[in-house]
């Protein structure tokens, strides 16, 4: 999936919850802490962590692609 934002970075808690993976950041917290999310490939524990256009985040199967765009 690709997630499109018009800003410079999204927190890592916070796309997952714009992605649809988690209903809350609560859910967020929890995925994050077990240790089961990639960003570009090295294991993340920190959910403010800033993702930034080009960042590849993998949870699972479940890749997330973000990329700097316009938002309709």
């Amino acid at each position: 999936m690709t997630i499109d934002i018009t800003t410079e970075y999204i927190k890592l808690d916070q796309l997952l919850k714009y992605a649809g993976i988690v209903g809350s950041g609560g859910n967020a917290k929890v995925i994050i802490q077990n240790e089961v999310v990639l960003l570009n490939g090295v294991r993340v524990t920190e959910r403010g962590k800033k993702i930034r256009s080009g960042d590849l985040v993998i949870i699972g199967e479940q890749e997330i692609y973000v990329r700097w765009g316009n938002i309709s």
